[in-house]
């Protein structure tokens, strides 16, 4: 049993250990520690097949499971990746992206196993939380005129005066 507060379930119609070892290869920080396999035949599968995932996703313990046949993953839940630079932003984007995800506004994206995801830039996060309410209004407006955040556009509304 592990020693943390809360983790992350993510329950998929299939494909746990497919996407487990994607986010795992793409973020630092990330390993799968077990994959647990059916002793038996059940609703959602077969004997041997993977039933979940036990991971840590950006040092995050975070639970895959298989098995999902009501519900899938909506826009009510996301998992925010914050980045520091345009290439890190840059580099996540696409491979979370993929060839069969869907981009959405303001960093939003839906990856090929349906996660919805936000990369999101620290200077844009700053520049959402920064003490003059003008600087905060013009990286807002910035920010809505982008689907992928641009760094230096959202510097360049930081910088104005």
């Amino acid at each position: 049993m592990t020693e943390e507060k809360i983790a992350l379930s993510l329950w998929f119609r299939n494909g746990a250990e497919e996407a487990a070892r994607f986010y795992c290869d793409l973020f630092p920080d990330s390993e799968i520690h077990a994959i647990n396999r059916s002793p038996t035949d059940w609703p959602g599968g077969k004997a041997g097949d993977v039933l979940t995932v036990d991971l840590t996703l950006l040092g995050l313990r975070t639970m895959a499971m298989n098995g999902n046949t009501d519900d899938s993953f909506t826009n009510a839940m996301s998992l925010q990746v914050f980045t520091d630079t345009q290439e890190q932003t840059d580099r996540y984007w696409q491979a979370l992206l993929g060839e069969s995800g869907a981009p959405m506004a303001c960093s939003w994206l839906t990856d090929r196993f349906g996660i919805r995801w936000q990369v999101v830039p620290r200077v844009l996060m700053d520049g959402l939380a920064h003490d003059d309410p003008a600087t905060r209004g013009r990286v807002f407006a910035a920010m809505q005129q982008m689907v992928k955040i641009d760094h230096a556009a959202i510097e360049a509304a930081l910088a104005e005066e």
